[in-house]
């Protein structure tokens, strides 16, 4: 079984009990850091681990990162390998917010080299309407070995956005919300707007009614009309932490617009240096 960008709640239902099977819960909010694993220890699908958005799946905050930095990818492969995730396990990963949070654990599996990872389509709201059941039970973990092949082509620093946006090299995707985009709300970070030449893609926009990814030739045809003459590989994404912006990775990778990449530190970085440019509206 490999699967890579997303898997049904149908498809994993069916596969539960696949032995090279690993499933990760990445519930978090922003607003209550605990609430995440609450949520988890109250009720998750069947063999789920729990992944922490900043304990786990970020370093320590600094003065010159964004409010998520990259984690350590060694003390990562290291807890991917507690969790029992080898390199020949499909990985499903979901959260509650429409794979807000999955993308995360999604997209750093892949920068270690891993691609059998999807985000479970609909996420735990979807699993449920479906009628499938979810438990208080936690899973028996069988520890692993994962050995990373981390990539550090699959994201762009700071200096390395600026160079590029002046050669006019990169096509840079900002997925918040159009309100924090144009500078008229900023509920999180102390400046607000958005890095100077960034076009805007919310990432709820690759979702359905419904929280199902819109299909790939919809997202194909967006994406496309997007970019306009630039490439997927000139396509660098970013949003206020470096977290949703993996989800128009993902979209781009379920339209086969494939190897666009990320800015890390994105918007709470950039305005850690006052002598970055910001725009707004």
């Amino acid at each position: 079984m490999t699967y890579t960008t997303l898997i049904s709640a149908q498809t994993l239902q069916q596969q539960l009990e696949h032995p090279d099977l690993v499933i990760v819960d990445c519930r978090f909010s922003l607003a209550d850091s605990a609430a995440g694993s609450y949520a988890y220890r109250h009720g998750h699908i069947p063999h789920a681990r729990y992944a922490h958005l900043n304990q786990q799946l970020s370093a320590a905050v600094t003065a010159l990162t964004g409010r998520h930095p990259l984690p350590d990818f060694t003390q990562l492969a290291n807890t991917l390998g507690a969790w029992g995730i080898s390199n020949s396990s499909q990985v499903v990963v979901y959260d509650d917010a429409g794979g807000a949070f999955a993308g995360r654990l999604w997209w750093l599996l892949r920068s270690l080299g891993h691609q059998q990872v999807a985000v479970l389509d609909g996420g735990i709201q979807h699993w449920q309407r479906q009628g499938y059941a979810l438990t208080t039970v936690l899973p028996r973990i069988k520890p692993s070995v994962f050995r990373p092949y981390l990539n550090p082509h699959e994201w762009l620093t700071a200096s390395q956005v600026q160079n590029a946006l002046a050669r006019k090299a990169i096509c840079l995707v900002d997925a918040r919300t159009p309100e924090r985009y144009r500078g008229e709300q900023e509920p999180i970070d102390p400046v607000a707007g958005h890095i100077p030449g960034a076009l805007n893609r919310p990432f709820q926009q690759n979702l359905n009614p419904q929280g199902l990814f819109l299909s790939p030739e919809q997202l194909a045809l967006q994406f496309k009309h997007l970019l306009g003459a630039y490439h997927p590989e000139q396509t660098v994404h970013y949003c206020g932490s470096g977290v949703t912006a993996c989800h128009n990775i993902l979209a781009m990778e379920v339209a086969g617009l494939t190897g666009s990449k990320l800015y890390a530190g994105a918007w709470s970085e950039w305005i850690s240096d006052k002598n970055r440019r910001v725009a707004r509206a």
